[in-house]
């Protein structure tokens, strides 16, 4: 199999920049957007939106990789590394490890790239891992570096990296490139070109022995970031969670080619998909900050219960609405209370309902006026 590292013109990839620029204008105009909208949001819970957007980034790049992170866990530790009030719940290894290594992607996005850089972030994810014989340094086994599923006796090898002993020599190259590709550097690439062939080129080499594709997508991220002047926050991660196997099909057809127009493309796609998340996820929350100014004095305490849980399950909502059952358990009320609880929600304007009888559902009503006085 001739893999895209082994061909002779490796690593320039070949793309059509004509079809991506649609697409890079675009993004410049939705981070403007995003940068209006946050605006709007008042410091306090902006400190907030901050933690949810990067806490569900946090919880979505691992999810990718098939590990379920305790997202309390994650916001307690992104608290405690931003500086703001850490709450009492526990910060566990895996949580402490990559809601460490999100705020450092954030906060130093401006930097150049260095070794030292993907180190310090390999470190963090992976400190907690025994089973790796390296971590905070790039993989030295002598074995190849492949990419398999299926039986063990009948292998499916998906990708091949390139061996040990080249990957400190391809990432002198890769690191070079970065910061040469970057903004004020000597070959500046669009934003959107820039962050998919640094993705795509980042995962080509796998220079870890795990860890490899959250590092690749944090170095999207900053690699974005840095075409903006200023950490993005956009739901990527989410976003390719949710696309999951056309990101790994993308990835597998591009790692044997260096024609990579369409994986460009895909990749910008995924991008503007991911910043209209963040633009819902912002209205969200200014919808929820509204909600709370007309109805928080009006609420006791089983409904205020109920109505921090429904929000706590994002813009979606619980899926198919909130049922009288979900309420009980919620609550730990009676039948009857839970049935007059919510007929107040409704008539104060605080739910909508849907449904009769046992169909019955409660919405979350965000789209109420201030009602004069």
């Amino acid at each position: 199999m001739a893999w895209n590292w082994t061909l002779p013109d490796w690593p320039d990839f070949r793309y059509d920049a004509s079809a991506l620029e649609p697409f890079e204008q675009t993004f410049l105009l939705s981070s403007g957007e995003i940068l209006g909208a946050v605006h709007h949001v008042s410091q306090p819970e902006r400190e907030q939106l901050r933690i949810e957007l990067l806490s569900e980034e946090a919880m979505q790049t691992s999810a990718i990789e098939g590990e379920i992170l305790d997202r309390l866990s994650v916001q307690s530790s992104l608290r405690r590394h931003l500086g703001l009030d850490p709450d009492s719940y526990p910060a566990k290894p895996r949580e402490q490890g990559v809601a460490e290594m999100m705020v450092d992607v954030y906060s130093s996005f401006a930097d150049t790239l260095s070794h030292e850089t993907l180190y310090r972030w390999h470190r963090m994810l992976l400190s907690h891992d025994r089973r790796l014989e390296t971590i905070g340094a790039y993989r030295q086994h002598a074995e190849a570096m492949q990419i398999v599923s299926g039986r063990l006796d009948r292998p499916t090898i998906h990708f091949e990296a390139p061996p040990s002993e080249r990957v400190m020599p391809e990432m002198e190259r890769y690191a070079d490139w970065f910061n040469k590709t970057g903004p004020g550097g000597a070959e500046p690439l669009p934003a959107l070109t820039r962050a998919g062939l640094s993705h795509l080129y980042f995962e080509s080499i796998h220079p870890f022995e795990d860890g490899n594709g959250r590092l690749g997508r944090a170095l999207a991220e900053k690699s974005l970031a840095q075409n903006i002047g200023q950490p993005t926050l956009i739901s990527l991660a989410f976003t390719i969670e949710k696309e999951r196997k056309a990101y790994y099909d993308q990835l597998g057809q591009h790692q044997k080619t260096l024609d990579v127009t369409e994986w460009l493309v895909w990749f910008a796609e995924v991008v503007l998909k991911a910043q209209q998340v963040t633009l819902d996820r912002v209205g969200f929350f200014i919808n929820k900050a509204h909600f709370y100014d007309r109805h928080r004095d009006h609420l006791n305490e089983r409904q205020a219960k109920a109505i921090a849980r429904m929000f706590r399950e994002g813009p979606g909502g619980f899926e198919g609405g909130l049922s009288a059952d979900n309420y009980l358990k919620i609550t730990g009320t009676s039948r009857a209370t839970a049935t007059r609880d919510l007929q107040d929600l409704v008539e104060k304007g605080a739910l909508n309902r849907t449904g009769e009888r046992r169909h019955t559902r409660y919405w979350l009503n965000l789209n109420e006026r201030e009602r004069s006085q």
